[in-house]
This record gives structure tokens, C-alpha cells and sequence, in this order.
């Protein structure tokens, strides 16, 4: 399956990986910035946005490999938000020569979850199980965007979650993913930028810390207001960022 994905703009491509509270559609206020000067290529992951889950096995880091294959991009700049930044380091650790530049904002990362990440797990669990899809819509929804963000952003969040939940609830048992390639974070050769938000939870920002001391060469800064999805919650600023930091290390 190649996964269902949009393209603007031409020159060194970048891709915009997702976080698992959305789909591609987070990356609209980045889209025709970067597209100035870049081939941009957002994506949705299997069972969110327009791309579906099957009984099929799979993993998302050989998913993104097999999209960018088939679209001849290699090597290409990388910006992951959260679960798409897990994404992003197993790709970029897996195949380095796919990966030119990192940029993580608030990635996820397999470090014992804090007690704020566990609440929240916990929480969640309990209103899917009870069937109350909007009641963990609203949770994630008040959890992920921090005090920045406007109706805009907060309603574009409610409606990306609420569709993968339908998508991943609908789908039951049948769903075979695999955990992909390990990580090893030593391995990876792209020039890095790793974001944190000081509204995070703190497990966000532990694991920013953790990445920031372990991948060779690795810039991190983090951004006091930020709440997890700072793309949307101060979009020119983190657009700029990303921009500038691109531009640092010419393809």
C-alpha cells in the first residue's frame, strides 16, 4: 500500500510526518511556506486521514520508505510532531541515507511514561471503553494544545481525532502492525533539530532531553509557551524555524 499523500511546490523535498492525535492536515499553516522553496510531501498514516487500516501486516517506518520510494525523493528533510517524530528517528536511524535533516517536535520515544502521561493513558482507556468517543476527543483535544492555541486549531484537532478513532475503533482485531525497525539513535547522520514545548507534559520533554544528548550533533530548544503541537498553536514561529533551520544546512 502506499500511503495517501499530497505533494506542492519543487526543489529538496521535505516530509511532514504527523502526530497520532491528527493526520497531514496539521501541517496546513506549514504547507505554503515551505513550499517556496521545497517540495513538500505531507502523509497520512495508515488509519488516519484518507488512508485506511487493512488486516494486512505493516509497519509505519517501511511505509514511509516504500512512499518515498515511490516517489524517487532520496535523500529528504524530515519533520516529525510527536508519534510521527518516533517515525521519523526509525527511518532516519534505519536508512540514514534517506534522512538529510531531522526536525522532532515533541517526539514520542520509548521512555518509561511519567505519571502525567499515565493519567492521561488512563483516562482515555476508561472513556473508549465506556464508548464515549467525544468525551476522549474533548480529552485530547484540552491535553495536546497548549494555551496558545485559538478555536481554529482546537476544532481542526477535535476533527482529525475524532476521524481516527472511528478509523482504529471501526477496525477491531484486525489490525496486524509491527513495532519496525529499533532505534538506535547513534546511527543518525541528519543534521538535527529537536523541539520541545515547556507547556508539554513532562514526559515529552524528558524524552527531548534524552534524544538531544544521544543523537551526534543535535540541537534542541525548547519553546516556554509551547503546549505538544506547537505548529498549530504559534504557526509563523515554529514555521520559521523550521524554515531556518532548513536553510542552515543547505541540501
Amino acid at each position: 500500500m502506499i500511503l495517501s499523500h499530497d505533494t506542492t511546490g519543487s526543489g529538496p523535498a521535505v516530509l511532514l510526518l504527523h502526530a497520532g492525535v491528527a493526520d497531514s492536515r496539521m501541517w496546513g499553516p506549514q504547507r505554503a511556506p515551505l513550499a517556496r522553496q521545497r517540495r513538500v510531501i505531507r502523509c497520512d498514516l495508515r488509519g488516519y486521514g484518507d488512508t485506511p487500516l487493512t488486516s494486512e501486516p505493516f509497519d509505519n517506518a517501511s511505509d514511509v520508505k516504500t512512499l518515498l520510494g515511490s516517489l524517487g525523493e532520496r535523500p529528504v528533510a524530515v519533520v516529525g510532531s510527536s508519534a510521527g517524530g518516533n517515525v521519523a528517528l526509525q527511518v532516519a536511524s534505519a536508512w540514514p541515507d534517506l534522512v538529510s535533516h531531522l526536525v522532532l517536535l515533541n517526539s514520542a520515544f520509548a521512555l518509561p511514561a511519567t505519571r502525567s502521561l499515565q493519567r492521561f493513558a488512563r483516562r482515555e482507556d476508561a472513556l473508549l471503553e465506556a464508548g464515549d468517543v467525544e468525551g476522549a476527543t474533548e480529552l485530547n483535544v484540552a491535553t495536546w494544545l497548549g494555551p496558545d492555541a485559538d478555536a481554529d486549531a482546537r476544532e481542526l484537532v477535535r476533527t482529525m481525532q475524532r476521524h481516527a478513532f472511528q478509523v482504529q475503533l471501526g477496525a477491531g482485531e484486525d489490525v496486524n502492525q509491527e513495532a519496525g525497525p529499533a532505534i538506535d539513535l547513534a546511527a543518525i547522520s541528519a543534521h538535527t533539530l529537536i523541539v520541545s514545548g515547556g507547556q508539554d507534559l513532562d514526559h515529552f520533554r524528558a524524552v527531548a532531553n534524552h534524544l538531544a544528548g544521544r543523537i551526534p550533533g543535535a540541537k534542541h530548544t525548547q519553546l516556554g509557551w509551547a503546549g505538544h503541537l506547537p505548529n498549530l498553536e504559534r504557526p509563523d514561529e515554529v514555521t520559521a524555524l523550521i524554515t531556518e533551520f532548513l536553510a542552515e544546512y543547505p541540501a
